[in-house]
């Protein structure tokens, strides 16, 4: 707690504060100790994922892709809770440009990330959310997946989202990640990166067996493999054929893609042995991904 109280009052020199000022005013010998960026951070799990590493005394970069409630996260956190170590950079995860432009200013800023954490991501699904409320479930059935049947009237899987769920899950993640490796490498407090995932992605939970058993065999792949399952989960979708194929109904593009980001983190984890490389289900909460719904 006290390093918590120091970092939010700025009362030390070696304070997470005094390093964010002397960063931004050119004098690059004076850098944060532990540095970490943040994905998705202006709401929900992002936003208390900043919170929380700041309270710690990290010097929290929150990114997200709107401008102005990214600033008003940032400025929130700040205010409300006191925490002068939070800073700002607008990042579309699904944007080549701009997550150069994020890595390019973290390199030329601070010359090193200690963290990463991929949070940021989207349901791949349009919902008619008067309809999923009447529904009333409790969030046992939401997600032991026996809620599939009760949603197909509410939920529906359209090509164009899929796609952008694709995009900013998986790729979104994947192109953060390599873009920001190099600075990783740098570390000096030992880097880590962690893939936000969920309970939805139990591989006990798809229904095509082949593809849970070589999920489960990580020695079979890398990532021109699994874009092209991907691939072919899209096709599927476009052409109706989803449950012929075999993949899951609730949820399917998100299910599908947090499978496959447990299964990149291992391959990650696997290439980088000297990173800490994991995924983690933050639990069920009441945020927007969840439409309200919680434990």
């Amino acid at each position: 707690m006290e390093k918590a109280a120091l970092a939010a009052t700025g009362e030390t020199q070696d304070s997470p504060q005094h390093r964010l000022d002397a960063a931004r005013h050119g004098r690059a010998e004076v850098i944060p100790e532990r540095l970490a960026v943040i994905t998705g951070g202006n709401k929900g799990v992002g936003l208390e994922v900043c919170r929380q590493l700041a309270c710690q005394g990290v010097t929290v970069i929150l990114t997200a892709r709107d401008e102005k409630r990214e600033k008003d996260a940032a400025e929130f956190l700040r205010s409300e809770s006191k925490l002068p170590n939070i800073i700002f950079h607008q990042l579309d995860v699904r944007d080549d440009n701009s997550v150069t432009s994020l890595a390019q200013y973290i390199e030329s800023t601070y010359g090193k990330l200690d963290i990463l954490v991929n949070n940021a991501a989207v349901s791949g699904i349009v919902a008619y959310e008067e309809g999923l409320k009447a529904l009333n479930m409790d969030a046992e059935t939401w997600t032991s997946g026996r809620a599939a049947k009760l949603l197909k009237e509410v939920f529906q899987n359209t090509y164009d989202e899929s796609f952008n769920c694709l995009n900013t899950n998986y790729y979104g993640c994947k192109r953060v990640t390599e873009a920001l490796l190099p600075l990783l490498k740098l570390s000096t407090s030992g880097a880590r990166i962690v893939n936000a995932s969920s309970l939805v992605s139990e591989l006990k939970r798809m229904p095509n067996e082949k593809l849970r058993n070589d999920l489960s065999n990580i020695s079979i792949w890398d990532e021109d493999r699994i874009e092209a399952v991907l691939n072919t989960f899209l096709e599927d979708l476009k052409n109706g054929r989803l449950e012929e194929a075999g993949w899951l109904m609730m949820l399917p593009t998100y299910t599908v893609l947090k499978m496959f980001i447990n299964l990149y983190t291992r391959i990650m984890a696997r290439r980088y042995p000297k990173m800490r490389i994991n995924c983690v289900r933050p639990g069920f909460v009441k945020t927007d991904i969840s439409w309200g719904f919680h434990t």
